[in-house]
This record gives structure tokens, sequence and C-alpha cells, in this order.
């Protein structure tokens, strides 16, 4: 049985300088990145999951 997505309702803006923005769309094309928006929401939800990880208390701490 196929999983539902979750609906995405909510909007997140980021700036970017130009060296930053550069970097990026270098990334891009190097990897044939099709969906950036894509790419940034799982490089941020990855960092943050990882993190969260991370700071979990465990059971020897």
């Amino acid at each position: 049985m196929a999983s539902q997505k979750a609906p995405r309702e909510f909007k997140v803006s980021i700036m970017l300088n130009e060296s930053e923005m550069r970097a990026l769309d270098r990334y891009c094309a190097q990897y044939n990145v099709g969906n950036r928006s894509r790419l940034i929401r799982e490089t941020l939800m990855r960092t943050i999951l990882k993190q969260m990880e991370r700071d979990e208390p465990t059971l020897f701490d």
C-alpha cells in the first residue's frame, strides 16, 4: 500500500547573496538537479533531523 504525501501548506522564503546563488546554480548544473526546491527542502530536513537525533537524550547519559 502506497503512503500518501502530506500536502505542503506552508511557504518559506530564503535570501541568498550572489556567491551563494552561484554555488547553488553550479551544484544544480553539475549534479543535474531539476528541482531546487526539493534539493533545499530535503537538505534542510536531513540536517534538522540529524541534529535532533544527536540532541536526543540516551539511556546512559
